[in-house]
């Protein structure tokens, strides 16, 4: 069984000796034995302040809702909000502290906003002097593959700050390293590692339990189609948020879904099967409307390419629509910006000059050159591929 970095925190003790402790968790925040990390925490160190990044510290709240600063019913530590109105730790939240500790399960997936929590912490840690320890957990769909494009830094927001692909490899430790050399952040920083974790498992071959990170992201297939249908939260199409099957599902009420399927299946993909569907969202995109799709059966996860599926899932969902197809925008103060573009990374998709095909060997490239800047801040070994 894989032990995380909590389940290993009895042998990294000397970091917190003497120091006031700053914890960013959520949900998941949950050692092999259903411990809560706030709980060995409060009871291991001098626990002084909690800080929540989206969703809440409980993982209550839904994507994109503001999270608001609380105290923790448990212990009574204050809880100071990272998606609010600011997203980077401010000199007065970080005053009580010596140590801010980072423990979340993330997705691996660029889109996910975990990821940038985590690097504005670990900017404000060099900022104001502050030390920043990573718990380091599994990436759910392997440390392995890598797909899809490097961010270009024109789009960059919340949901890409760097010029990483979609589907990244690392785990969170390691994106850590990673963000504190190539982005020139700097900070004190330590990992505590896991033990047992192999860069080709993917979340079931750990032995741990999954705990959602997100409302949306109820199972690990949800995480292994997420790369690749993600891109669909830019336009007007139904992600299946609403459904049981979130980024599994994807339609709209316009759609015929037996000749999406049909086109779909005959690109013959390694790995992935397309059933038509027929569902009515609870909440979210057409919410109580009949909406017509695809699910995505993955079949092989070893040869499944979801950022390729998706790409090419969304160019034909896009010819099908016509007309009632729609981008949707995303905006701050007076700066509007297409959530497709953030998403991607770039205009590519959204502008549709080459085809599918074309883009995904733009991008093939792109990932090939991250893989090789990936294998300098492995922790767990080099992939055997």
């Amino acid at each position: 069984m894989v032990k995380t970095g909590i389940d290993n925190i009895s042998e990294y003790m000397d970091i917190f000796k003497g120091k006031s402790v700053g914890l960013i968790t959520n949900t998941t925040g949950y050692n092999s034995e259903f411990k809560s990390t706030i709980d060995i925490f409060n009871e291991k160190t001098d626990l002084k302040a909690l800080y929540s990044p989206e969703h809440g510290i409980r993982g209550e709240v839904q994507a994109g809702d503001k999270v608001k600063g609380d105290v923790d019913y448990k212990t009574g530590i204050k809880i100071y909000s990272l998606y609010g109105k600011k997203r980077k730790p401010s000199k007065e939240v970080l005053k009580d502290i010596d140590v801010l500790v980072f423990d979340i399960q993330d997705v691996g997936a660029r889109f996910y906003t975990y990821l940038y929590t985590m690097s504005y912490a670990m900017e404000s840690c060099k900022e104001f002097g502050k030390e920043f320890v990573v718990l380091d957990r599994p990436n759910p769909i392997n440390g392995v593959d890598v797909e899809g494009n490097l961010l270009d830094l024109k789009y960059k927001s919340f949901v890409g700050r760097y010029s990483i692909p979609q589907r990244y490899g690392l785990t969170m430790g390691e994106m850590a390293r990673l963000f504190n050399e190539e982005f020139s952040i700097g900070c004190t920083l330590n990992i505590v590692k896991m033990t047992g974790w192999q860069r080709d498992m993917y979340y079931e071959d750990t032995g741990l339990n999954w705990i959602m990170p997100s409302p949306n992201m109820p199972t690990v297939d949800t995480a292994v189609v997420y790369p690749g249908t993600c891109i669909f939260e830019g336009t007007n199409i139904s992600e299946g948020r609403g459904t049981t099957k979130p980024f599994e599902i994807i339609g709209a009420p316009w759609l015929d879904a037996g000749r999406l399927s049909d086109k779909m299946n005959a690109f013959c993909f390694e790995g992935v099967k397309f059933r038509e569907v027929a569902f009515r969202p609870t909440f979210s995109k057409h919410m109580g409307s009949l909406c017509y799709g695809v699910q995505i059966h993955v079949t092989d996860r070893k040869v499944y390419k979801p950022v390729k599926v998706g790409l090419f899932l969304y160019e034909v969902i896009r010819q099908e629509s016509g007309e009632y197809f729609q981008f949707t925008s995303l905006s701050r103060g007076r700066i509007t910006k297409y959530g497709i573009d953030c998403l991607i990374g770039d205009s590519s998709i959204k502008e549709a000059e080459i085809s599918a095909e074309d883009i995904y060997k733009r991008w093939k490239s792109e990932s090939d050159e991250f893989i090789k800047l990936k294998n300098k801040y492995s922790i767990y070994g080099l992939a055997k591929n």
